[in-house]
């Protein structure tokens, strides 16, 4: 059997994890996860959902703050793996560690490299509105997600898809590709193909001001950003200088002469706002200060007694 270390934290790992302890040739010696942390608004301390995959088959978990030079390292150096699995670790993994097991660190990674490169590749492809996506298994080296690609799957991404329905499409797509890749990476089979700078674009951390709504785009493009937001970490306007979330948008087909922001249809079913180049949104999923997201029938039957056609949305004012 092949000794294999394992590394991811969040769920998008936990079916990737949950399909190598149980490949008939594989042994999984140990875990690799980020810390536990304080999770919520009561500040819980939660473990990574790895872990808890982990100890349910009572395999060793380690949880270093940082990898480069710990303890942690070395005891997974010791074990003298023969392939290191990544999936959504989060973390920098050193060369050395890299460079250990007999058939390298390769890395289950959620985009058709060498596009979206980063820690946020299912978000930009909503964001930028594309139709397909997929996943690449490829060598770990250095630079971020710059190894040669092993292996490569496609996914088309449907118009009802937000960041929620991709990750758990990826997860099984990412876990069943990796265990198609094995046999040949084992048995040297696969040759790897270098990924072409040319054609490198990035997806990094979404940054706080990328959150917030700028009507004066159009509206695809800001249904786009709103569904590459969902469900976290979440696209927001103002409305009355309060923040005011958008969990679901969908383009229609009016025309306005509006400024951008201008709530253009109001009744008890359609809240319809004015964006760029004269298009508008319809808001279907809100979200008001302090409340939890509702359909935007159940906003608008307490909201029609201070809401009236022409009424501003906002840019944030933070």
């Amino acid at each position: 059997m092949y000794r294999v270390v394992f590394m991811g934290t969040p769920e998008f790992s936990v079916p990737i994890l949950d399909a190598l302890i149980n490949e008939s040739n594989v042994d999984v010696i140990a875990v690799v996860t980020q810390p536990d942390r304080k999770v919520g608004r009561k500040k819980l301390v939660t473990p990574p959902p790895v872990k808890k995959k982990a100890l349910d088959y009572d395999i060793p978990v380690f949880q270093p703050e940082k990898l480069s030079g710990s303890q942690e390292m070395k005891d997974i150096l010791a074990l003298n793996p023969d392939l290191l699995v990544t999936a959504a670790y989060g973390q920098y993994v050193p060369t050395t560690l890299l460079n250990a097991p007999r058939f390298k660190a390769i890395n289950v990674h959620a985009s058709l490299l060498p596009k979206y490169r980063g820690a946020a590749p299912i978000h930009y492809a909503l964001i930028n509105g594309e139709k397909e996506t997929g996943v690449t298994i490829m060598y770990m080296v250095k630079q971020m997600d710059a190894g040669d690609i092993i292996s490569q799957r496609t996914l088309p991404i449907e118009e009802d898809d937000n960041v929620g329905t991709l990750f758990e499409k990826m997860s099984l797509l990412g876990r069943d590709l990796l265990i198609d890749t094995l046999p040949g990476l084992f048995e040297g089979t696969i040759t790897p193909i270098k990924q072409n700078e040319a054609d490198v674009t990035l997806s990094p951390m979404i940054k706080p001001e990328e959150e917030q709504i700028q009507w004066d785009k159009q509206a695809t493009v800001i249904a786009n950003q709103i569904r590459g937001m969902n469900p976290f970490p979440g696209a927001y306007t103002t409305l009355n200088g309060e923040r005011f979330k958008l969990w679901e948008a969908k383009v229609t087909e009016q025309k306005t002469d509006e400024l951008p922001g201008t709530i253009i249809q109001l009744d008890k079913k359609n809240l319809v706002v004015a964006c760029g180049n004269g298009t508008a949104l319809s808001l279907k999923v809100v979200q008001p200060f302090g409340k939890a997201k509702m359909p935007v029938e159940s906003f608008l039957s307490g909201a029609l007694n201070y809401l009236e056609e022409g009424m501003h949305f906002a840019e944030s004012s933070e």
